[in-house]
């Protein structure tokens, strides 16, 4: 029976419940744990070969390929989003890759020699397009407006993991090479902006696979950027199971049977700047699959025992929130995720996803609700810092306190921290909550003014987002001072006056230029400025006009961040 884990956090204990008629087991944890919601189907083939998520109609294709004789038939299981059997299409000869028309009005099913179009609301044949014979069973997506599909002929099915594929296109009126091709089983995934990624799977025809990523909003596919991974001694080749764009297309995330999980940056293929942790020992990666709603990465994998075959963890690589780590290991889960075997519904509310046998004979379709908002969380009010006043290019600490219910996280929670004041918003990162649930948010406000913290817990798989607490703090302008040595007395053939011109707060822009006065019994002067040496000091020599005391002011008129500062010496003058 399938665990949904979170180390530390979550062992949720299972109830299952079988539905008849529909072969579903429903794995429901109790009220008083965060499990996810996994619904499994036991699926009524022998072998995989595509997955399609129709989230307009809330339908699940699962394809089997049933490759193997020229008059095997081929298998589309259909299910509604909860898990339930809606309808077994049967095809003539195998079934092999799945593609949804942009609108989901439309599925594109690759069969032997021909290209099924099904209407996704009768589950009737639509139009039969001849295509070119295919024996291996190929790939399928939509992008651009078209059908693609990777088709392959040999002799013998022993041969399909080297044979020559074609990538072939229907536009809706006929289908028709692109010209592209190359050796193995070529496996496409459509993403956002007519985008369409090609994986090469390793294979001995292709010692060192590409990855490529093709431009399909014209007549014909364009490559726009690819990759090979392989080192100079032939080391690090990529060993491709699945392909995944983010929501947003910026980023492909590649199941890589060697490497693990790699994280690329669409435009040219390379290494994103922050990629994600390595699978856990033992896992080997099959799929992966990015959320339509930007929120979730689904990392699939084959593993044996205890060691999760599938976690859930946020999109962003930078988010260090422990993920949902899910064990398959029996009859009524499967052992392992299949490759290719996962994608989601539009909106994120399910992830679909494929296991398999360790034999590769059977398979269950497993439906996951993520648990995002499984547990309460509060940031409590009266926010404080430290010092009492706030300075001008100094640091500030903001404090406070959040709470959450249920158990105690795997990883410790983070708060985000904005600071807004007279020139915006300003973002200042997160801030670790320690086990006693308090948090310190460090800061360096930079002006004068009111400073308003606001700081917010955005939530994670387990835990709902909590009501933001807001602090404001007064900022003002950091204290100078200027300290002056004199001698008591001097005589007229001059004096000699040290001083210490201190700023804190942030770096003055230039060194502090001082104004200087002089008083005596003959009236007030101003003497020439002095301009402050690198290390605050300064001198002034000045040759006196009159006897008796002689009172030296040095000022500084402070700026937009800092306070003026002013000191005076008093000197008796003889002759």
């Amino acid at each position: 029976m399938n665990t949904a884990h979170r180390p530390r956090r979550l062992a949720a204990g299972i109830l299952a419940a079988a539905l008849a008629g529909t072969g579903l087991t429903v794995a429901a944890a109790p009220a008083a744990q965060a499990a996810a919601y996994d619904a499994v189907a036991k699926l009524p083939i022998s072998s995989y070969s595509a997955l399609a998520v129709d989230s307009v109609h809330a339908r699940v294709y699962v394809a089997d390929s049933n490759i193997g004789s020229y008059y095997n038939q081929g298998t589309i299981a259909v299910y509604s989003f909860d898990g339930a059997l809606v309808r077994t299409i049967i095809t003539s000869h195998h079934v092999s890759g799945l593609a949804l028309s942009a609108d989901s009005s439309f599925l594109y099913a690759g069969a032997r020699d021909q290209l099924l179009k099904y209407d996704t609301t009768t589950y009737e044949v639509a139009g039969v397009v001849y295509v070119a014979t295919d024996t291996c069973g190929g790939s399928g997506a939509f992008s651009g407006g078209k059908a693609y599909f990777t088709v392959a002929y040999v002799g013998y099915t022993s041969q399909c993991d080297t044979a020559l594929s074609e990538l072939d296109s229907y536009d809706g009126t006929g289908a028709a090479r692109t010209d592209w091709y190359d050796y193995g089983r070529l496996q496409l995934e459509g993403g956002p902006g007519d985008r369409m990624a090609m994986g090469q799977p390793l294979n001995a025809q292709a010692t060192d696979p590409y990855l490529g990523v093709f431009d399909t909003s014209g007549g014909s596919p364009v490559k726009v950027a690819s990759r090979r991974f392989a080192d100079a001694d032939g080391k690090g080749a990529l060993n491709f199971k699945d392909v995944s764009f983010s929501a947003d297309g910026s980023k492909v995330a590649v199941a890589d049977a060697s490497y693990g999980t790699r994280l690329l940056n669409t435009d040219d293929l390379s290494d994103a700047a922050t990629g994600y942790p390595a699978l856990p020992a033992g896992a080997t990666a099959s799929s992966v699959a990015f959320s339509g709603d930007g929120k979730y990465l689904a990392r699939g994998a084959a593993a044996t025992g205890s060691t999760p075959d599938l976690l859930l963890q946020p999109a962003d690589p930078a988010d260090s929130t422990a993920p949902l780590e899910f064990v398959f290991e029996g009859a009524l889960d499967g052992d392992r995720v299949a490759p290719r075997g996962m994608e989601w519904a539009a909106d994120g509310s399910r992830l679909f996803a494929v296991t398999t046998n360790a034999a590769g004979s059977q398979f269950w379709l497993h439906i996951i609700q993520p648990p995002a908002v499984q547990y309460d969380v509060r940031l409590l009010a009266g926010l404080t810092h430290s010092p009492a006043q706030a300075v001008a290019g100094e640091p500030l600490s903001v404090r406070g306190k959040l709470e959450f219910d249920g158990p105690a996280p795997g990883t410790p929670l983070k708060v985000t921290a904005t600071r807004t004041d007279a020139n915006g918003v300003h973002d200042l990162g997160t801030a670790t909550v320690k086990e006693d649930g308090t948090f310190t948010v460090l800061d360096e406000p930079d002006l004068v003014g009111d400073a308003t913290y606001t700081v917010s817990y955005l939530g994670d798989l387990t835990h709902q987002p909590a009501t933001d607490v807001v602090h404001t703090v007064s900022v003002a302008k950091a204290p100078t001072s200027i300290a002056l040595t004199a001698p008591a007395q001097a005589t007229l053939d001059g004096v000699h006056l040290t001083g210490t011109f201190t700023a804190q707060g942030k770096a003055l822009p230039d060194r502090a230029v001082l104004k200087v006065v002089r008083t005596d019994k003959l009236g007030t002067g101003t003497l020439s400025s002095v301009t402050v040496a690198a290390d605050g000091t300064f001198t002034i020599d000045d040759i006196p006009r009159a006897r008796r005391d002689v009172t030296y002011t040095v000022s500084w008129p402070g700026d937009d961040l800092h306070e003026a500062s002013e000191a005076s010496v008093t000197v008796n003058v003889t002759r």
